[in-house]
């Protein structure tokens, strides 16, 4: 392509030669569009953003040689450019021909910076679409103009949707292979229109092009003098974005930072979310729900009468006070809310399917809490939007649930506030993020149902029988000993005037979880359920003794968080599973073998051993008598 001085792209050099500060200046000032390409495989993303980069001269000569010469060696087009090269870094990427991991690019024209997202078109990569999508604020969604509108594409289409990009461009790629047939272009618009409108997508912008030709990217193409539409380019240069709406909605500023450099200075510091924020404007600090006004704006390139959404600042309040990183900064008459129920949409990202009632922590804003999901309520068939029964959520699913966290956090439903309606779902073990979702509004209970404050206070009970609290958990095998020992513990301290109550695993499945069985999903309920009948005993003063198998860290260390600090006690009988099948007193391990009975821990489903806990029993190494009298020497002095 040459240059001609009517292309903007030759004014743009014009300027850098003629005046870089006035440059600097025009570019600085530039809006930024944020989009993504997605769709199904193949559907030519990679080779699309490629083709923008290079018609945009974002391309230097090293990296165009280095281009044309991978183009030769694993490229897919013969012996011409093969664009997605620029975008597919990672070998496997290369060698396979597809995209894996989200390519983020940036690259500008005389109007507008765009940062691109080259997402995966394959199912097992959805997570990372997701990953792209969370902060875009356009999607180009591709199909082949050969296979037409695919189970990806809708997938991908409603994932968008869901995330709240409003701005959707149809680009049916690939027209130069079906000889620019306007016809098939009309039908491919045509049953997409008819799926968009069923999940909720009320406008989109179709486009025919080929990103490998060049057809409708710049500019318009003579293939298609049918089409009369905007060029692709032109379409992302002149649509409205987010940022201009998010200014005139209520402020809202999540705090990143306690800014504290010296005794003179106290800020808080954070990006806004929404809105405006002047010198002198009432704001309510949340959830705490303390007031102020804001006495400066501060910013590296000095103080600011006012800052709008999307805007890094430090606000100084004219009032002391108490404000740190999690709480909300938001206008004093216009607060978001507060709560610790809800219902969302969630999007499963992880290998291991979701366990209802496991402890996660949530991360929404710079607010980080414990949440745990209760059973879908339904998942959702991205082909026909059906919904679907469902007890759990495998990777990629989607489905609607509740979820309740440990305490109050300041939201607003996903619809109005991407920031603060926006989360993801974080393994407590592995730190790996395992699902992301979308707040849909405060359930009804968490407004009607409120904690009573009580005259007589836990210390107050613990006096009373003159000792302290405790859980003394025993985990280990089926087999392994645990309720013979536990049964010595109570009986020694019995003896010793303490207060207790043995919580045992069969025992409590007669009664208060005779409705679980052993799936994973139940037994993390039967050991929430388990902690929280602990947890009100030890507010009762007792030394409770509980022998379960247990067999997940995330639910023991669930029960710990529960517990005041020091009062959880994890207690490992350490029995090897030949051991423990060996002596097999309820004849378990035989029917586990046998095949008659399913999910039996140590068989055919996990157990993971504590890896640091307060006492370990080597039942190898001791008897049930020496073990019970280690332990209770353990939490009596």
């Amino acid at each position: 392509m040459t240059d001609t001085l009517d292309d903007p792209i030759y004014k743009t050099d014009a300027l850098i030669a003629e005046d870089i500060d006035r440059y600097l200046e025009v570019h600085q000032h530039k809006t930024m569009l944020r989009f993504i390409t997605c769709g199904s495989v193949d559907d030519g993303k990679s080779t699309l953003i490629g083709r923008l980069l290079y018609d945009s001269k974002m391309i230097f000569e090293d990296q165009l040689a280095a281009l044309e010469a991978d183009s030769r060696r694993v490229g897919t087009q013969g012996q011409e450019i093969d664009f997605a090269l620029l975008v597919d870094g990672l070998a496997a990427e290369r060698e396979q021909g597809i995209t894996i991991d989200v390519a983020y690019r940036f690259f500008a024209t005389e109007k507008r910076k765009f940062i691109v997202a080259d997402t995966p078109g394959h199912e097992q990569y959805t997570r990372n679409m997701v990953t792209g999508a969370s902060t875009a604020d356009l999607a180009v969604i591709l199909i082949d103009a050969r296979k037409g509108v695919l189970t990806q594409t809708r997938r991908h289409s409603y994932l968008a949707h869901l995330i709240g990009i409003r701005n959707i461009v149809l680009a049916v790629n690939k027209m130069d292979l079906v000889d620019y047939d306007q016809a098939v272009y009309d039908g491919i618009v045509k049953d997409y229109a008819e799926f968009a409108n069923g999940i909720g997508i009320k406008a989109f912008t179709p486009i025919p092009i080929s990103g490998f030709r060049g057809d409708n990217i710049t500019g318009l193409s003579a293939n298609t003098p049918w089409y009369k539409g905007p060029a692709l380019m032109e379409h992302l240069e002149t649509v409205e974005v987010d940022q201009v709406s998010d200014r005139e909605k209520p402020f809202r500023m999540a705090v990143q930072w306690v800014n504290r450099p010296n005794l003179d200075f106290r800020g808080f510091s954070g990006q806004i979310a929404t809105g405006t924020v002047r010198v002198g404007d009432p704001i309510r600090v949340l959830p705490s729900g303390k007031t102020s006004t804001v006495s400066r704006i501060v910013t590296l390139e000095g103080d600011l009468d006012s800052a709008v959404a999307g805007q890094s600042i430090t606000l100084c309040f004219a009032d002391e006070v108490d404000c740190s990183r999690g709480d909300v900064i938001a206008a004093s008459d216009n607060p978001p809310q507060s709560a610790d129920q809800f219902e969302a949409t969630i999007v499963w990202m992880a290998d291991e399917d979701m366990l209802p009632g496991r402890p996660y922590w949530l991360k929404i804003g710079t607010q980080t809490v414990t949440a745990t999901v209760q059973q879908p309520k339904y998942q959702v068939n991205v082909n026909t939007m059906e919904h679907l029964a469902a007890k759990t959520l495998e990777l990629n699913a989607i489905g609607v649930a509740n979820l309740s966290t440990d305490r109050q956090i300041v939201f607003e439903p996903y619809a109005q506030n991407r920031a603060l309606g926006g989360f993801i779902l974080i393994d407590k073990i592995s730190n790996a993020t395992v699902a992301a979702g979308m707040l849909h509004f405060s359930l009804r209970r968490a407004q009607n149902v409120h904690w009573q404050a009580t005259d007589v206070s836990r210390d107050f009970h613990a006096n009373l029988k003159n000792q302290k609290p405790a859980v003394l958990w025993f985990t280990g095998l089926s087999g392994a000993g645990k309720s013979t020992i536990a049964n010595l513990v109570e009986k020694k301290l019995a003896r010793m005037n303490r207060h207790t109550f043995l919580l045992d695993g069969d025992n409590v499945r007669h009664g208060l979880n005779k409705d679980l069985g052993f799936t994973d999903a139940d037994r993390v309920e039967n050991i929430r359920r388990v902690g929280e009948v602990a947890k009100l005993m030890t507010d009762a003063g007792l030394i409770v003794i509980t022998a379960f198998i247990s067999p997940f860290r995330a639910e023991r260390e669930m029960v710990r968080q529960m517990m005041q600090p020091g009062e959880f006690i994890e207690v490992h009988i350490d029995t090897p599973l030949a051991d423990a099948e060996a002596r097999d007193v309820k004849g378990l391990y035989k029917k586990a073998r046998s095949g008659e009975l399913k999910n039996f821990t140590g068989i055919d489903s996990p157990y993971e051993a504590p890896e640091d806990p307060e006492i370990r029993i080597d039942t190898t190494a001791m008897t049930a008598e020496q073990a019970a009298e280690a332990i209770v020497a353990r939490i009596i002095p």
